[in-house]
């Protein structure tokens, strides 16, 4: 990867593109923040979760876990399982970025599927530095003003069950799972951990199925090999959504 100057159309083409991205992606965030009231957190510690924790398919899961009764740290188990793809990310994009001390650290946070894949298909340092960072910080600053919007709307809604909305965890998981299922190995994995997660629901806690499911995906992932030792899993299926 070279050092290039950029010229000024395509510094302008790839933030217009990280905007347009962070734009899609940010809106869901209205759905978290109403499925999360709706899992009977507060408005409070919604917005504090997009701010903190901010990755869309550990968010969903740990809220998930608690609407269905599951004690917080297998909330926090699942979510955790769930983003660990990102320590994976991070070892492409480290030395792609080259950042060090406070920025490297800032680039940490907004490390996602969105900002990996618009910073990791550019061809010198600084277009990808601009694509990751443009995308990051257009997320993160959209994805959490929709989590407010969401949450006082879904807070002003009232009992979730008279609207239906004590689905939404399961059906934001599959719009999330979707776009995802585009390979005979995704779909596999997919089947096998909903069955393994099917048949532990009678007698396990809430959320230890999901922790199941998300082994099996694990031990797919160390027992398989891809031709391209480099391709990191979920950075081309990035229209799956922020995860």
């Amino acid at each position: 990867m070279t050092d290039g100057v950029l010229s000024p159309a395509e510094r302008s083409g790839i933030i217009r593109d990280g905007i347009a991205v962070g734009v899609a992606t940010g809106a869901y965030g209205i759905g978290f923040g109403a499925v999360s009231v709706a899992s009977g957190l507060t408005v409070a510690q919604t917005c504090v979760l997009s701010l903190l924790m901010f990755t869309g398919a550990s968010q969903f899961a740990l809220v998930g876990v608690v609407a269905a009764g599951g004690a917080p740290l297998s909330g926090a188990a699942t979510a955790l399982l769930l983003g660990t793809r990102n320590a994976l990310y991070g070892l492409r994009m480290a030395p792609l970025l080259q950042w060090r001390g406070w920025r490297r650290a800032g680039a940490a946070h907004i490390l996602i599927d969105e900002s990996t894949a618009m910073g990791v298909t550019r061809g010198s340092t600084e277009a990808a530095r601009l694509g990751f960072a443009t995308t990051g910080i257009a997320v993160f600053v959209l994805w959490n003003a929709a989590t407010a919007i969401g949450a006082f709307a879904g807070e002003a809604v009232g009992d979730p069950r008279t609207y239906g909305l004590d689905a939404a965890v399961g059906a934001a998981f599959l719009a999330l799972l979707w776009p995802r299922l585009r390979d005979r190995r995704n779909i596999l994995v997919g089947v096998l951990g909903a069955a393994v997660a099917l048949s532990m629901v009678p007698v396990t806690a809430p959320g230890v199925p999901v922790l199941a499911a998300g082994g099996v995906a694990v031990l797919v992932g160390v027992l398989s090999k891809r031709d391209d030792p480099t391709e990191i899993p979920g950075v081309d299926d990035v229209a799956g959504g922020h995860a």
